[in-house]
């Protein structure tokens, strides 16, 4: 499980043939072989590390679902650390599943903030709602805006300066996590009608 909030912007040093490497510094602190470490909100298992990269080994099923196949060297990534039951939960629970991708349509300043809009499957667009959590790229982000088939986040100057959320153009895919309770209110309520 995940919360959202990114520690810190990696850099991609290697990527395809399943297999992704990328650059780090204070996500490397305390981590260990096998730990999970959510890549753009995607959880993956460190399968190898040294004093500045971690390696990971990625899955068919998961190159279908992200936009880790689109990945390149150089490319700036979201990362963060497993939960510990002594965490602090400042996001949502996230929990590096990605359910499927977006894409960018828009980034439009608002003061301090941007607005981002995404474009987002039938089938997710179902569980986003107006005040309620999704992760975008693994950041925990509050919904302000929604229509049949896109969505609005605000990304504050925070989110903006520590995620690669900013730095996107329009028509990039991102990874999507809808609201986990929302899927299970809505698996319990169909088995009920059943």
């Amino acid at each position: 499980m995940f919360t959202g909030i990114i520690e810190e912007v990696g850099v991609v040093r290697e990527s395809g043939g399943g297999r992704l490497v990328v650059e780090a510094r204070r996500t490397l602190w305390g981590t260990n072989l096998g730990d999970s470490i959510a890549i753009n909100g995607v959880d993956l298992t460190v399968a190898h590390m040294d004093e500045e990269t971690f390696t990971f080994s990625v899955m068919p099923e998961t190159y279908r679902r992200s936009n880790l196949e689109t990945l390149a060297k150089g490319d700036a990534v979201n990362l963060e650390r497993s939960l510990t039951l002594a965490s602090r939960l400042s996001g949502h629970l996230v929990r590096g599943v990605v359910e499927g991708r977006g894409q960018l349509l828009s980034l439009t300043p608002e003061a301090d903030a941007i607005l981002a809009r995404y474009a987002a499957p039938p089938e997710l667009m179902r569980y986003v709602v107006i005040k309620g959590p999704i992760a975008v790229d693994g950041v925990s982000l509050t919904v302000v805006e929604r229509d049949e088939s896109s969505f609005v986040v605000s990304l504050v100057a925070y989110t903006q300066a520590n995620t690669n959320l900013a730095r996107r153009k329009a028509g990039d895919a991102v990874n999507l996590e809808t609201d986990i309770i929302a899927r299970y209110v809505e698996q319990l309520l169909t088995a009920r009608q059943q």
